[in-house]
């Protein structure tokens, strides 16, 4: 595994099941790495709001007996104030690692050029590889070898479902991302992910047929509209309300567990009765964060440890 984790494609099959089979030790076994950063202190970036991003990386880091150092845009933009190269140099002279949540890709491959510490990417406008993790997580408590499974995003074309793809090729789970026509994810993206699935076996489908939905394992929802897009849900609710998660879905499906990255908005790309169902795995896949993410900043900050 390389210094700096932007992409989720740093990982290969086995280091990305040696990260999920960490993640579940520290998960069932968490007094063993109470003292995995003992001394160490990370920056958490945030150009974005977040719920579970900053509460999970800040809790989990304190878990970790390291020390989250909390920076929103207070300071000013990234590359407004100063250039996103001076708050690399500056904050690696004080800091063991960079967590940044940012607008643009561009600002982490900037952070991680001049970062001499590892730099993470909790969130960017291309992808959302931690989140993705937590997902894979969650999706091999639930079945053991996700290998043998298959998943369906339905929604945007987005970050979460760039990352979603890209894991799911390299782990060998078939992928199905269903989403209206003109909303399909990024094609350098897609292909990126059909030569990973070409060498893991696994299979990438990008559909406008709900149907493609047939005979998944898991469904998985996300919000219609991206951070940072103001256009109100109303605007958008006849493109995609053809793809929302509800319960005559996943009775078609055939889908046994239905994922949810959140914030979810109601009765919109997900009903309430799905959301709080039986089936939903959203509040174990939201504690899953905590634990990919620590796990992950275990690896790269301390990997003798484990």
């Amino acid at each position: 595994m390389t210094s700096h984790f932007l992409t989720g494609l740093e990982l290969n099959k086995a280091q990305a099941l040696k990260l999920l089979s960490l993640a579940q030790t520290i998960k069932q076994q968490p007094k063993e790495f109470n003292q995995a950063l003992a001394g160490q202190s990370i920056v958490t970036l945030f150009e974005k709001p977040s719920l579970r991003t900053r509460v999970s990386f800040d809790i989990g880091i304190n878990r970790l007996g390291g020390h989250a150092v909390y920076l929103d845009q207070q300071n000013g933009a990234m590359g407004g104030r100063e250039s996103v190269k001076d708050f690399a140099l500056n904050i690696a002279t004080w800091a063991d690692g960079i967590v940044a949540r940012v607008n643009a890709h561009s600002s982490l491959q900037t952070l991680a050029e001049f970062s001499s510490v590892p730099v993470v990417n909790s969130l960017c406008d291309l992808y959302h590889p931690c989140q993705a993790l937590a997902d894979f997580l969650t999706l091999q408590e639930v079945y053991g070898d996700v290998s043998k499974i298959k998943l369906a995003y339905l929604g945007e074309g987005n970050n979460v479902t760039h990352s979603l793809m890209l894991l799911a090729a390299t782990l060998g789970t078939d992928f199905v991302a269903i989403s209206p026509k003109g909303a399909s994810p990024d094609a350098q993206v897609l292909k990126q992910a059909e030569q990973l699935a070409a060498e893991s076996g696994a299979s990438i489908t990008v559909s406008d047929d709900i149907e493609a939905a047939t005979g998944a394992d898991a469904l998985y929802a996300d919000t219609w509209v991206s951070m940072g897009d103001t256009t109100p849900l109303e605007q958008v609710k006849a493109k995609y309300m053809p793809y929302q998660i509800n319960q005559q879905l996943v009775e078609q499906s055939g889908a046994s567990t239905i994922l949810h990255c959140q914030p979810a908005h109601r009765e919109y790309e997900i009903t309430s009765e799905v959301m709080d169902g039986a089936n939903s795995k959203i509040i174990q896949q939201a504690e899953n964060r905590m634990h990919a993410q620590n796990a992950l900043l275990v690896s790269l900050l301390n990997p003798n440890y484990v």
